[in-house]
């Protein structure tokens, strides 16, 4: 399943051991238990305050009915913002929450206001299926588009978006042809390597941003959807089509955290490492999982 991700070349060693600590002073989650009732929640990410956002895309293709909901670390679940399309992956940069809506970028202040940050005619190429969102420490954002997944495929890109809003294509299927479906994404702290995983092809990938070379790290992954990264040097992937979710240690070797899920998306890792946050989107539901 795994390529020894240690002797692929020096811009993936670089890529996997520059990804900064999630740091532990961050406040501890409170008995977390099982959130349910979600409306097809897709990712999850969380705030400095311990606070868990979730979107939840609701009626696929149904504008204006999706929604962020926020739960508190004692697991208190709220409606934070609406009238969002088809929400997908989320970024915290600052105090704002970002996330990728269909074809468009929304930015959403602390008090749940919602604003495009960046517009769908912004992009190098119409957006067909933005998906998940990542950002740099530089305050960069990064965002998939998985192109058409439901019918004759085509159209897959990443894009880098910088702090003005201004949009760079990084790459698509047209520079590579193994660009399929990119979705989960993770960037290292200096932006000049970007992970990805494939949701066609189930492939984990680097990416130089500098040069677009691209290296292959691992298969196997199904419909590969969330990538986070743990300060030990432990990678955790989720399968969506399977509902699994995999970790790949230094060692090269990939492990099964758990399965049973009906689909699990974009999964979050915790500031303090404590937890992954899997969202299964068919299930409703958010699952915690404890890392030891």
């Amino acid at each position: 399943m795994l390529k020894n991700y240690f002797k692929v070349g020096v811009a993936l060693a670089s890529a996997v051991m520059v990804m900064g600590c999630q740091g532990a002073a961050s406040p501890k989650l409170i008995n977390p238990q099982k959130v349910t009732g979600l409306k097809t929640p897709e990712s999850a990410v969380q705030a400095k305050d311990g606070r868990i956002y979730v979107s939840e895309i609701n009626e696929f293709g149904k504008d204006g009915d999706g929604q962020i909901t926020v739960i508190t670390r004692d697991g208190k679940a709220s409606v934070f913002a609406t009238g969002l399309d088809d929400p997908k992956g989320l970024a915290v940069i600052g105090k704002y929450l970002y996330a990728a809506d269909k074809d468009k970028i929304i930015k959403i202040a602390p008090d749940g206001k919602t604003s495009v940050f960046v517009a769908k005619d912004a992009f190098p190429n119409p957006p067909i299926f933005l998906n998940d969102l990542e950002a740099d420490p530089q305050g960069n954002l990064y965002v998939s588009d998985s192109g058409d997944v439901t019918g004759k495929g085509g159209g897959g890109a990443i894009y880098k978006i910088n702090t003005q809003g201004h949009v760079t294509l990084l790459i698509n299927d047209q520079k590579d042809a193994r660009i399929k479906a990119p979705n989960g994404l993770l960037a290292d702290d200096t932006g000049k390597f970007l992970l990805e995983v494939d949701f066609v092809s189930g492939i984990l990938y680097s990416l130089n941003t500098q040069t677009g070379q691209l290296t292959d790290v691992a298969e196997g992954f199904g419909g590969g959807d969330g990538l986070v990264h743990h300060s030990s040097g432990t990678m955790y992937v989720s399968d969506w089509k399977n509902g699994k979710v995999f970790s790949v240690d230094t060692k090269g070797d990939v492990t099964l955290v758990k399965s049973g899920y009906q689909a699990a998306a974009d999964i979050a890792i915790t500031k303090d490492e404590a937890y992954l946050l899997v969202p299964d989107m068919k299930a409703g539901e958010l699952d915690f999982i404890a890392l030891k």
